[in-house]
């Protein structure tokens, strides 16, 4: 048997009922890893270089997950008025691993503020908030303002040369939409290979022999319930893992 690979997903600092703070992710992220052949493991955020390389070492790939806004200061922006919340250690880490995972050849699995982060980790700037940044775009909170991730909300055009669509065999995919913030400026070491009607950008993919994707929406919430096929992009993903 093939060792499962351990997939290091960084954290997000939530509050209980009664105010303390944890950290976590949601349960979706695990169960997409576990089921296409990965040993999830959650990694706690840290402002300590030690203490993150340490958990680095452990791992053999790296998903960036959803989560809150990503400081501009991440890339040097002014804070727009429509800024949401957001976490400065989260971002530091986060940049910190993706940057080493990078330059190390871990493949790096991105979605939503992930998506974003592996961006903005390489070089890249973000729009911080769709509806007042971009004349005419569709909405990207649908699924968000239904409070659920599992309804469709528009299509994702592929290009055909891309990863994405050799791993799924299509070039147009359904999926979810609930984020505010989207890719501005690529990053120099990637591509964009996915976008819906109004131009935002959906996929994006490394130029070079290093795994990297990042998935704008939400494919965890998708992949055993409505739009199975998002499954394929698990497994694809583990496989990379295994291989590199």
């Amino acid at each position: 048997m093939t060792k499962r690979p351990i997939i290091g997903i960084p954290t997000s600092l939530s509050h209980d009922s009664w105010g303390c703070e944890f950290l976590g992710n949601s349960q979706t992220y695990i169960r997409a890893i576990e089921h296409a052949g990965g040993v999830p493991l959650l990694l706690p955020t840290s402002e300590n270089r030690e203490v993150l390389d340490g958990l680095y070492g452990v791992i053999d790939g790296l998903l960036l997950a959803g989560g809150v806004d990503i400081h501009p200061d991440a890339y040097g922006h002014a804070p727009h008025p429509k800024l949401g919340s957001n976490n400065l250690e989260q971002d530091s880490a986060e940049v910190y691993l993706t940057k080493r995972a990078a330059a190390d050849g871990k493949p790096i699995l991105g979605i939503c503020r992930g998506h974003q982060m592996l961006n903005v980790a390489l070089g890249g700037t973000l729009f911080q908030d769709i509806p007042a940044e971009i004349a005419g775009s569709l909405d990207h909170s649908f699924s968000a303002n239904l409070k659920d991730g599992k309804v469709l909300a528009h299509d994702i055009q592929i290009g055909e040369d891309s990863w994405l669509a050799e791993t799924l065999e299509q070039t147009i995919i359904q999926t979810n939409s609930m984020h505010h913030q989207s890719v501005r400026d690529v990053a120099p070491t990637l591509r964009v290979v996915g976008t819906t009607a109004d131009g935002v950008v959906e996929v994006i993919e490394s130029t070079g022999t290093n795994f990297a994707i990042g998935i704008q929406s939400h494919p965890e919430e998708l992949w055993d319930t409505t739009e199975t096929k998002w499954q394929k992009l698990f497994d694809a993903y583990i496989a990379e893992v295994i291989k590199r």
